[in-house]
């Protein structure tokens, strides 16, 4: 008789809590780092705000890397997953927040546009066109 073998991956993860740590972790990295001098004081600006370093913008590619997914498009599959899909949903959801919140800067109001229209439901530049005028046929109508 045959040995049964299980189809498939083994799952990325073993529990929710498992992958929201490494969902935080990521948010976290991408958040930066208040530079500090050599005595380990933090260093700030003349104008009082906080030197960081090592900001990166919210991605889905990036989340989906640092789960250890191998593409943007095997984090969106895992979502299908019921015990995951909250959790997966509520990361995404803080992507598309990052995003949708650049709209309202210059620098980033392209990219922002882009990734919204490509990696979120419901978000797309829609433009409509209306024509007016008349036709105006000549030659001769025969019956």
């Amino acid at each position: 008789m045959e040995e049964k073998r299980p189809v498939g991956h083994p799952p990325m993860f073993k529990s929710v809590g498992e992958m929201q740590k490494k969902i935080d972790a990521y948010f976290d990295d991408c958040d930066g780092h208040q530079m500090v001098d050599g005595k380990g004081d933090p260093m700030f600006y003349p104008n009082g705000e906080p030197i960081i370093t090592g900001k990166r913008p919210y991605t889905i590619t990036g989340l989906a890397l640092a789960l250890g997914f191998t593409t943007r498009q095997a984090l969106l599959n895992y979502e299908g997953k019921p015990e995951f899909v909250d959790t997966v949903k509520r990361a995404k959801a803080r992507v598309e927040r990052y995003a949708e919140e650049r709209l309202f800067d210059k620098e980033g109001a392209n990219g922002a546009k882009f990734s919204l229209s490509n990696n979120f439901r419901g978000w797309k530049e829609n433009q409509s066109v209306e024509l007016s005028g008349s036709v105006v046929i000549e030659g001769d109508v025969k019956d």
